[in-house]
């Protein structure tokens, strides 16, 4: 397994709800689960498309399924189904917080003070 590939434990939870599978209408893919580790393997890694590694084929029709699947939803339908399912390995929970001090609001604000110039005081 490379380190950027889907653990079978996990392939197993989204193999079913993918287009291309066996007996799913429409034609059968070669391999979605190759397919969903390049796509995995480009978005960890940042590379672009075309530095894709041959190991998950040629980058240009990869990047056209990913294309036609994010177009079609299949992606989002996903996440929709791996986010309902309440033994989710993994939470994401935004908590972000910006403190402030409490005094904040509602002060007034300190104006920066002018000195005369040079020239004045001369005059």
């Amino acid at each position: 397994m490379h380190r950027y590939a889907l653990r079978d434990d996990q392939w197993e939870k989204i193999k079913d709800f993918l287009p291309g599978r066996e007996g799913h209408v429409g034609g059968t893919a070669a391999d979605n689960r190759l397919f969903v580790d390049a796509v995995i393997y480009r978005y960890r890694t940042g590379i672009p498309w075309r530095d894709l590694p041959e190991r998950y084929g040629k980058w240009k029709p990869t990047h056209r399924r990913y294309r036609r699947w994010c177009k079609s939803g299949v992606f989002a339908r996903i996440f929709e189904i791996l986010a309902a399912d309440a033994d989710n390995e993994f939470m994401m929970i935004d908590a972000t917080i910006v403190r402030a001090h409490q005094h904040s609001a509602g002060a007034q604000k300190k104006t920066a003070r002018t000195r005369p110039s040079a020239v004045r005081a001369a005059a």
